[in-house]
């Protein structure tokens, strides 16, 4: 819930004075966000412990602490740097906003993850690993970063994965899919050509295709076919970002949990492979 939506809903709860505050703040976000204490006293025609009081109430340590997350929700920030940040942050404000923008995007998407169609994956994914058959992993961009992790994560649960970030290795790829095979399409933006066309040629093979990006797009509406499945990761970040990071992180979750799910699924039977690899590990490393 962001800080608007938490005051909007404790609103009819606060004492009168403290409502004013509240209804303040709603009407201009950005100038309560700068203006001194005095002054939203003043316009709210009440006092200033109240305008502190009123910051305690719905949350927060005090006036301060809640102008600070304030600015990091309201403010439009760097164009493609990152939406809560401003220019002359000092490094202090830069930990503070960016941490709480991933905090609160990971809350809200634990809030508005679909349990059903996570199951739905972990079965197709539990599936294709026990009976052999092909997990491949498509994203291009940033997105293709989250295809390899994917990949890295899933071949030591001892299944036939790979990831492409190639848009013609994908093409060729999807067409050698079959029934049984799944192909988990990672995008931002659900709006990439080379996605679109890949899942596309997997569904008509017969692949389950899992895609993983924002609901309504073009994309998600494959996933939204009958056999395919759409896991939804919707975030405030615009797709003009630089360097996407809520959303990376949203996609690295989603991809957690699918990997969690399906090693849950494979048994006992996977936990002394598993074993062995960190065991082979250790003779790796330098120092003890």
């Amino acid at each position: 819930m962001s800080i608007l939506e938490r005051v909007k809903a404790a609103l009819p709860t606060l004492p009168p004075a403290e409502q004013r505050v509240g209804k303040l703040l709603l009407q201009d976000p950005r100038a309560f966000a700068t203006l001194p204490v005095t002054e939203l006293a003043d316009r709210a025609h009440v006092s200033k412990p109240t305008v502190v009081r009123f910051c305690r109430s719905v949350g927060y340590d005090g006036l301060t602490d809640f102008k600070l997350k304030l600015a990091g929700s309201v403010n439009e920030g760097v164009p493609f740097v990152h939406r809560a940040v401003d220019e002359d942050d000092k490094p202090a404000e830069l930990i503070v906003k960016v941490i709480d923008n991933a905090v609160a995007a990971l809350l809200h998407y634990r809030n508005d993850a679909a349990s059903h169609a996570f199951e739905r994956a972990i079965v197709a994914l539990s599936e294709a690993g026990r009976q052999g058959r092909r997990i491949e992993f498509y994203g291009v961009g940033n997105s293709g970063i989250v295809a390899q992790d994917a990949q890295h994560k899933f071949f030591r649960l001892g299944v036939n994965t790979i990831a492409c970030s190639d848009g013609h290795v994908q093409l060729m790829s999807a067409t050698m899919l079959g029934p049984g095979d799944c192909a988990v399409v990672i995008s931002n933006s659900g709006r990439s050509r080379d996605l679109l066309d890949a899942a596309e040629i997997a569904r008509r093979k017969g692949a389950t295709t899992i895609i993983i990006t924002a609901s309504g797009s073009p994309l998600a509406q494959i996933g939204l076919m009958p056999g395919q499945i759409l896991l939804a990761v919707d975030h405030p970040e615009d797709y003009d970002r630089y360097s996407p990071m809520v959303s990376r992180l949203l996609h690295l979750t989603a991809i957690d949990i699918l990997t969690t799910g399906v090693a849950l699924r494979l048994g006992q039977k996977l936990r002394p492979m598993l074993q062995e690899i960190k065991r082979n590990l250790r003779s790796k490393r330098y120092a003890s």
